[in-house]
Parts: structure tokens; C-alpha cells; sequence
């Protein structure tokens, strides 16, 4: 016992100068003075970092002490974290999520989307021209729940106030709109969380469920249309559809990335390929989360306030220039950049 507390305070005194140095420079990073440490101090945190894992192993091959190698793992966690581990503040991780990441995301998956788009566009096509040929097919789209009394028996005018407020009758109109309104988003988020998770079944699902919101958008155009509000129900759509759309379409272009990848790795091991669609997929889900609360605030707050059928069609063309040129405009190139 006497010759290994020996051992333990001769391996101890030998290398914990170099210990101590690296508890120290880990202490001012952690401490938020990491900017003001020397090219040399970083420079040494890795060979320190390695130097205390071969005595951590060393410890443990040797069983010297227990207070060694409960402060040697320790010091080296602490280390690992520092050298490999993601230092940006919360603030720049967001600020990089919005500058680079999002728009990133959405420009991989550029076919994913316009596959996802002409789903969605066939569906409503196919919704629309079912649905003239004959009202019955309404139903078949559109649950009761969400019709909420707009179907093909309604009359005009009881369509035409499910698109502007009446004045004297705002005080019971409002609320039912706000309802209605939560209701939709609710709706919406589902289908885009479904969207994105039914895309590991080799996309099939994903691509089936664009085209049934398709339908449904088009049996709901088409009984405003037979009823000679085309252009309204378009303006009291387009107003949040726009951003709320899109963000649809995109989350089923991030279900299909790791669905087509899942069937069709490409050159890399199917893993290490599905791996990498998922991280595209998870960051463009995290901007459709953004897009949908937009819609959100558009369709509850700025579809019921804004009356005038132009302006909901001006302010739809301005959301849908903002998107576009946001995420799939040209923008500097990220220097020196980091991907975790």
C-alpha cells in the first residue's frame, strides 16, 4: 500500500503541472474569455487534452489512485467538450441558423420541393376539376370539421361572409373567425409534421399526402368559384396561403430527402447517407416551424383585419417574393465555417 501512494504522488508530481495548466485554460474559456486567450494557449489545449488522456489511461491500467482518475476523467470531459464540442453562444447559433443554415437546407433540397410543388398543384388541379364535374366529390376531400359549412349547398352569401367581416355583425363573426383560424393552423402543422415523418417510408406517403391537400385546396376553390367568389376565396387564401403552402411543401421535401436517400444512398454507405439527409431535413424542418408561425399571425390576425381583396393579393405577392428571395437568393459564402 505504501509503494502504490508512492507510485500515485511520483505520477502525480510528474505530469500535474500539466494538468493544472489545462484546468486553467479550460476555466477562463468556460468562464467566457476563450476571445482573449493567445494562439499559443489554443494551440496547447489539444496536446494538453492528449496528454491527460494517456495519463487518465495510464491511471487506470495502473490503479493508482481513485481521486487521480476521477479528476483526470473529469479534466479530460471538460477538455473533449472544448476541443470537439460546438462553442457559439445561443445567439450565433441562432443568427447562423437564419444567415446560412435554413436557406442551406432549402437550396439542397430543391428537387425534393419542386416535386412536392407539382404534387400539390396536381392535386389541387385534380380536386377542382373532379369537384366541377360533380359537387359529391367534396365530401370525399374535405372532412365536415374543417368545411365548416362552406360546401357546395352553402349559398353565396353565406360563403361570402366566411371572407370579409360584416360591420354590424363583426362582434360574432370575429370570434368564430379566430376559431376557425387555430383550427386551420392546428390543421397545417399536423400535416406538415406528417409530411416530414411519413418521408422514411421511401417518400410514398409523403407524396401522397401533398397531393390529397392538393385536392383538398382545389374542392374548396371550386365551391367558391361555382359561386362566382373565385377571386375573393383566392384573396382571403393567398394572404397566409402563401407562406403557409410553402412551408407544407417544404416539410414534404424534407420527409422525401430521406426517403429518396433512404432507397438511393449514392456512392456512401446507406447510413452515413441517411445520417446526413437527416441533419438537412431537421434544419429545413426548423425553418418550416418559423414559416408556419408567420402564417399563423397572417391568418389570425392580418386575413381578419384586412378586408380589401387587393391588398390580401398585394401582401401574399410581397410574402412570397420575401421567401423566395430569402431562402434561394444568392448570399456571401460562409468563411471558415464549421458543420456539426
Amino acid at each position: 500500500m505504501a509503494e502504490l501512494r508512492l507510485k500515485s504522488s511520483r505520477f502525480r508530481a510528474e505530469r500535474e503541472a500539466d494538468w493544472k495548466r489545462l484546468e486553467n485554460l479550460l476555466n477562463r474559456a468556460e468562464g467566457g474569455a476563450a476571445r482573449v486567450l493567445s494562439d499559443e494557449d489554443l494551440i496547447a489545449i489539444p496536446v494538453l487534452y492528449r496528454s491527460a488522456l494517456s495519463s487518465l489511461s495510464v491511471a487506470r491500467a495502473t490503479s493508482l489512485d481513485q481521486s487521480v482518475v476521477d479528476y483526470l476523467e473529469s479534466l479530460c470531459a471538460r477538455a473533449y467538450f472544448f476541443v470537439y464540442g460546438s462553442r457559439a453562444r445561443l445567439i450565433e447559433r441562432i443568427g447562423r441558423f437564419f444567415a446560412h443554415d435554413w436557406p442551406a437546407a432549402a437550396k439542397a433540397c430543391w428537387r425534393e420541393t419542386l416535386a412536392s410543388a407539382a404534387l400539390t398543384a396536381g392535386g389541387v388541379a385534380v380536386g377542382m376539376s373532379l369537384c366541377f364535374a360533380d359537387s359529391d366529390w367534396f365530401r370525399a376531400f374535405v372532412p365536415d370539421d374543417l368545411a365548416a359549412g362552406r360546401g357546395p349547398a352553402a349559398s353565396a352569401q353565406a360563403l361570402r361572409a366566411t371572407l370579409f367581416l360584416n360591420p354590424h355583425d363583426q362582434h360574432q363573426i370575429q370570434p368564430w373567425l379566430s376559431t376557425l383560424a387555430t383550427f386551420l393552423f392546428t390543421h397545417n402543422a399536423h400535416v406538415a409534421l406528417m409530411a416530414f415523418a411519413f418521408g422514411f417510408a421511401l417518400c410514398l406517403p409523403s407524396a401522397l399526402l401533398m397531393a390529397y391537400q392538393g385536392c383538398m385546396l382545389g374542392a374548396f376553390l371550386a365551391v367558391f368559384i361555382t359561386h362566382g367568389l373565385g377571386v375573393e376565396a383566392g384573396g382571403w387564401l393567398v394572404i397566409h396561403g402563401v407562406t403557409e403552402i410553402s412551408a407544407i411543401i417544404l416539410a414534404g421535401a424534407a420527409g422525401m430527402r430521406i426517403g429518396s436517400t433512404l432507397a438511393f444512398p449514392g456512392e456512401r454507405g446507406r447510413l452515413e447517407a441517411v445520417a446526413a439527409a437527416g441533419r438537412t431535413a431537421a434544419t429545413l424542418m426548423g425553418g418550416v416551424l418559423v414559416m408556419l408561425f408567420c402564417a399563423g399571425l397572417l391568418e389570425g390576425i392580418g386575413r381578419q383585419l384586412i378586408q380589401t381583396t387587393w391588398i390580401r393579393y398585394t401582401i401574399a405577392a410581397a410574402t412570397g417574393v420575401m421567401w423566395l428571395t430569402y431562402l434561394y437568393g444568392p448570399r456571401p459564402r460562409r468563411n471558415g465555417a464549421a458543420h456539426g
